[in-house]
């Protein structure tokens, strides 16, 4: 399952910068959203309803959702890290 999660990630067209974030603060949100726990699968849904426009992607994002609440918080807090260092990565700076 966390082979999922990685290959789901790998997928986000991630455009980044050299600020910590992806640069896009919509999908910072979607990706704080996915990665909190406190954030409940119907709270997920209303976060990402205008990232979603067919009916099938809704299961989808569902279930990776639920992937993630399944997840301990070890395996969260990993996560944070791997899209910190994603960030901060000399191919991810910012171009001047």
């Amino acid at each position: 399952m966390k082979l999922v999660v990685v290959f789901m990630l790998a997928a986000i067209p991630i455009c980044c910068y050299a600020d910590g974030s992806s640069g896009c603060s919509m999908m910072d949100t979607i990706i704080d959203s996915t990665l909190d726990p406190s954030v409940s699968v119907d709270d997920y849904h209303a976060t990402i309803k205008e990232a979603i426009s067919l009916p099938y992607n809704k299961e989808a994002v569902t279930k990776f959702k639920e992937c993630f609440l399944a997840q301990n918080e070890e395996t969260v807090k990993n996560m944070h890290v791997m899209m910190e260092a994603i960030y901060a990565s000399k191919d991810c700076q910012e171009e001047a």
